[in-house]
């Protein structure tokens, strides 16, 4: 395996309104925003931290209305090769929603998901004349947590692990909320996964954006429609968190060092 395998490379939002979503977030997070165009493909809009693009925004597409599934941030990992990932997927319980594709100048990817249904992108990226700059981890605009609501955690950290490579860093006892496995790529923790409560209807990936302070992007979520479910909540480690609905109804987190 590369060091790219089992990489987080990207977030991406579907929305059925992006211009709204995009001032949204601008709000929250302290993003900017460009588009990108590519030959064929609708338009797409990139989030920018200090001008670099660390996720993006689409349209909800058409052909997914009335199919229950609502707006979204999906995560994209990056794989040596899409095509036997994504048989590697389907040959060990999970399942392909969408057949590998390449998108033209940025990659080949898949829609993929694991035994309990929880749906990624993976992608294999094309190859570029330089590297592209990155974020810091911890800075402002960052993902900073990937975080999977799982419908078996254990089971979870073992099949992600024979997918991408991840390893479990260490294992917390949350009491009546169960196990919380934080896991690490190549020796670098970048999340968490745990049984999902009984009350949530189904597994999935959620992404903690990292903001400055939580007090000031609270009122900045909440002045801008959108609405606070979970948090603030401080986490070992003594950062602060929230889980969050967004105006157009996508499911959201944000992390921050202090209150």
């Amino acid at each position: 395996m590369s060091a790219t395998h089992g990489k987080f490379i990207w977030c991406e939002l579907m929305t059925p309104d992006t211009s709204a979503a995009a001032k949204f977030y601008s709000s929250v997070v302290g993003w900017t925003t460009s588009e990108m165009k590519v030959e064929g493909m609708p338009p797409y809009t990139i989030f920018e931290a200090n001008g670099i693009g660390v996720a993006g925004l689409m349209e909800f597409p058409a052909e997914l209305e009335g199919k229950g599934i609502p707006p979204n941030w999906t995560g994209y990992v990056g794989v040596d090769d899409v095509d036997q990932s994504a048989r590697d997927f389907a040959a060990n319980g999970g399942s392909v929603r969408r057949p590998p594709d390449d998108i033209p100048s940025v990659g080949r990817f898949a829609v993929v998901a694991d035994p309990h249904g929880a749906v990624l992108c993976i992608m294999t990226p094309a190859p570029m004349d330089k590297a592209f700059p990155e974020l810091a981890p911890d800075a402002p605009g960052n993902i900073g947590w990937h975080e999977l609501y799982a419908g078996n955690g254990k089971d979870a950290v073992s099949f992600y692990s024979k997918l991408f490579g991840w390893t479990k860093d260490s294992e917390m006892d949350m009491g009546p909320m169960g196990v919380y496995y934080l896991f690490s790529h190549n020796g670098k923790q970048i999340g968490g996964m745990m049984t999902k409560p009984e009350n949530i209807p189904m597994s999935f990936w959620s992404y903690y954006f990292i903001v400055p302070t939580l007090d000031a992007a609270i009122e900045r979520v909440t002045s801008g429609g959108g609405k606070i479910v979970h948090g603030p909540m401080e986490v070992p480690g003594g950062s602060w968190i929230i889980q969050a609905m967004d105006p157009q109804g996508a499911f959201f987190c944000l992390v921050a060092p202090k209150r």
